[in-house]
């Protein structure tokens, strides 16, 4: 019997002298090490998670994996569950509702939206375990997720756009600005992009977004010109449309066009408040504002939801004027 056996048998032993005043307690301790000595046995440390969670953990993210999820959601998946079970130390099957809501009620300091993505998880992850029947009961069923913060997206003026553009340093610069502008792609979208993807004709080019869902996103006039500059400076041979400025060359990390975004903003006056997914919000907001239909916009950004979408239309004071002018029937 190894030292964990010897010490769950010395802990046993206790607890039972306890409600046992007069038992032998040599003798127990003999006829329970027959029963353990048939077991391995593995202490969990104070500071570890439990291994029933981390065998659990591996099965759930398999299973995400064979569903389509990204990587990039798996990493998430796979990092909040870890946090989550370094402070929950117990196997799976005995985490109970009041310990998620003590778990998540650390983090009060945080935006409700975060905490709200925090119990997300929790739920994916418990609530898969519930379906698959390794666990009895879901113990983040009953749990409601917190309201969020009824916020409009961020999205820049077209006066914004145009500061933003003037302050580009570098054909490379204008090219991601106009790309990410153009397409209104997620990061991790544009991330993906490589040269040979690019179809000139059409000025189109096809991405894999959430869900591993393939879709065409195209050009402006605009982007096409200056993504051919920027193309036409590199003399590298890296597939990637993003690359680093200095050999080797190689895809520019998601951080990296971040970083890159961020000096940018900087120059132009607009420090904090560009990031490539408010080019995003800037495309669908004045797209939606210069009268595009809800649906193509919906395409256009790969949303499986309209409703999504629809959080994009908040049109200008001007154009309700506009349109209340064009369309009241008098």
């Amino acid at each position: 019997m190894n030292s964990a056996g010897e010490q769950l048998l010395s802990d046993v032993v206790a607890v039972l002298s306890q409600s046992f005043p007069n038992l032998e307690v040599e003798r127990t301790k003999s006829i329970l090490s027959i029963a353990i000595a048939k077991y391995h046995i593995q202490k969990v440390e104070e500071d570890e998670p439990h291994p029933d969670s981390d065998e659990k953990l591996k099965m759930f993210l398999s299973s995400k994996r064979l569903e389509g999820l990204s990587p990039l959601t798996l990493d998430g998946y796979q990092m909040e569950l870890r946090i989550f079970f370094r402070k929950v130390i117990k196997r799976t099957d005995a985490v109970t509702a009041a310990d998620i809501r003590a778990y998540l009620g650390q983090y009060n300091h945080l935006k409700m939206s975060t905490v709200g993505r925090k119990l997300s998880v929790l739920k994916s992850f418990f609530g898969w375990l519930a379906a698959e029947e390794l666990i009895q009961r879901d113990p983040s069923a009953r749990l409601k997720t917190p309201k969020q913060e009824k916020r409009l997206p961020k999205a820049l003026t077209v006066a914004e756009l145009e500061m933003l553009r003037e302050s580009c340093k570098t054909v490379r610069q204008r090219a991601f600005i106009e790309v990410m502008y153009a397409t209104g792609c997620r990061l991790s979208e544009v991330y993906g992009m490589d040269r040979s993807g690019i179809n000139h004709q059409s000025m189109s080019c096809r991405v894999i977004g959430k869900g591993n869902k393939e879709r065409e996103v195209y050009f402006s006039f605009k982007a096409m010109y200056h993504l051919d500059r920027y193309l036409s400076s590199r003399s590298d041979d890296c597939e990637a449309l993003m690359v680093t400025e200095r050999r080797p060359f190689r895809r520019l990390s998601r951080r990296g066009i971040q970083r890159e975004i961020d000096v940018i903003a900087k120059a132009a006056g607009l420090a904090g408040k560009v990031s490539p997914h408010v080019l995003r919000h800037t495309f669908a907001t004045l797209t939606l504002n210069n009268g595009a239909e809800l649906v193509a916009v919906q395409e256009l950004m790969g949303h499986s939801d309209p409703q999504t979408t629809l959080r994009y239309a908040r049109i200008t004071e001007e154009r309700k004027r506009e349109q209340h002018k064009r369309f009241l029937v008098q």
